[in-house]
């Protein structure tokens, strides 16, 4: 082919070329050849130039690629921790927590105490030649009754509260002078401090002082808060700390120095509620000291059950044999215990295996776990009960929230102490566990003064509220009839 043609050729082709080139680049607008050279509308047509595939995801900030595969940016990693922990604080938050808490633990806690009675207390019954049922039947009667009591004590008004304070003091200490007289009052492991009722059936009174002092004490200091009273020392202490003495002595004079360290507890946790100042908070401890140091120095047994702490061995004259084997039963639950009925301590070798040791029991029949269990249980009544009186703007039932958490946890604190060797053995029963009608039927009705304490509180009530039938039927009617008219 000649050089002329070959070259028109290719002339001709760039043209083709040149002009699909302006059919792909102009838009409709501008149809057209693009203007020769450099100008406004050639610039233009570059910026309105149609996309020809996929558009690329935009580049993370700083230029680099994305660190995900997919393009998307990637959670935080502590973004479902936080979530799940603000959704937990929501919940724990809610007006009904403290209410829930306090009737949850306190029923399971009395529930799994029947279980563990029945069969920490099965060999001891043979042993006295009465049913293996024996001791179970009267705890049960008791739970019943107290239960009875709880729900009373839930509906009962706040005011009806404070005016039983009174009567319920006046009736203690009536029923506890009346353990010092002979032919009524009777003795039990040393201690006279019970009055038998007839038949199998006991009452200790100054299981029923702890929560007279309560109750009477909480009205006392509310009456002189709102008189602006509590400033002054004299007031703070003056009736309650010689009332509370006076307590004391009935109880000690039938020997049960258990029960006379959980009444000096409450008037400790009082008197710190009403604000009482470090001098004479301080005092007071000190006199109490004083004279629990003479008591236990005065009394070779209480001596002895001071020298078990931390002890390995059973000790000379096995003084020791009660704390060692409490501590031989927990070591031998392991992690779940060797199974509900199938401890060997309760056979002889462990004394009071369902009253002052059925934590012992627990451990040895369900191990570390049902152990734990029961400390979770009691933490979260003790949180409820501190919960309800911190958040209240009633006098009264702050120191009467204060006054009934107070008793609860130090009890199981220093029943559980002790059957862990680290406290003495003081021969208090573990709260709502232990056998023991006197003691199950007061803390059942403590625990429902927390309960209708719970319900009192304006948030809780609302809440409440919200929850009946014809509340919802009423708010649904109302979220109803607030719908739109063109919505179905």
């Amino acid at each position: 082919m000649p050089a002329d043609e070959s070259s028109a050729a290719r002339g001709a082709g760039r043209s083709r070329a040149t002009a699909a080139i302006d059919r792909v680049l102009t838009p409709p607008l501008l149809a057209g050849p693009l203007p020769a050279g450099p100008g406004p509308l050639a610039g233009l047509a570059l910026r309105s130039r149609p996309a020809t595939g996929p558009r690329r995801p935009p580049s993370p900030r700083g230029g680099g690629p994305s660190r995900s595969g997919g393009g998307q940016p990637r959670p935080c990693r502590g973004a479902g921790v936080r979530r799940t922990y603000e959704r937990a604080r929501r919940a724990w938050d809610r007006p009904l927590t403290a209410y829930y808490l306090i009737l949850g633990a306190g029923m399971l806690i009395t529930v799994l105490g029947l279980v563990m009675v029945y069969s920490a207390s099965m060999i001891k019954a043979l042993e006295l030649a009465r049913p293996g049922t024996y001791f179970f039947r009267k705890q049960f009667i008791a739970a019943v009754i107290g239960a009875g009591l709880m729900l009373l004590a839930s509906r009962m008004p706040v005011k009806l509260h404070r005016a039983l304070a009174y009567p319920l003091l006046m009736g203690t200490v009536f029923l506890m002078v009346l353990v010092q007289v002979p032919g009524i009052g009777m003795s039990v492991n040393g201690n006279q401090n019970w009055i038998y009722l007839g038949g199998p059936f006991q009452l200790q009174p100054s299981e029923f002082g702890k929560l007279a002092l309560i109750l009477w004490g909480a009205d006392l200091l509310a009456r002189k808060q709102d008189k602006r009273l509590l400033a002054q020392w004299k007031h703070m202490l003056v009736p309650l700390v010689p009332v509370a003495f006076m307590l004391l002595g009935l109880i000690m004079l039938g020997g049960d120095m258990g029960t006379a360290i959980i009444l000096t507890a409450i008037l400790f946790g009082l008197l710190w509620l009403a604000g009482a100042p470090t001098r004479l908070f301080a005092g007071v401890l000190a006199f109490a000291c004083l004279i629990g140091f003479l008591l236990i120095k005065t009394s070779p047994n209480r001596m002895s059950r001071l020298g078990c702490i931390g002890a390995s061995e059973p000790g000379p004259g096995d003084s020791c044999w009660q704390a060692v084997h409490g501590i031989y039963a927990l070591a031998s639950g392991g992690w779940f215990g060797s199974g509900l009925g199938a401890s060997v301590e309760k056979w002889g070798q462990l004394p009071e295996p369902h009253t002052d040791f059925i934590f012992a029991i627990t451990g040895e029949e369900l191990g570390l776990a049902g152990t734990l269990s029961v400390l979770a249980l009691f933490a979260a009544l003790g949180y409820a009960g501190i919960r309800v009186a911190g958040r209240t703007e009633d006098p009264f039932v702050r120191y009467a929230a204060g006054g009934v958490t107070t008793w609860i946890t130090a009890q199981a604190v220093i029943n559980i102490g002790a059957v862990l060797g680290l406290l003495p053995i003081a021969g208090v029963p573990l709260p709502l566990f232990s056998y023991g009608g006197s003691a199950l039927l007061p803390t059942m009705f403590a625990v429902g003064l927390l309960i209708a304490f719970a319900r009192e509180d304006p948030a809780a009530r609302a809440a409440l509220a919200m929850r009946r039938p014809g509340v919802r039927w009423k708010t649904m009617r109302r979220r109803v009839m607030k719908r739109p008219s063109g919505e179905r």
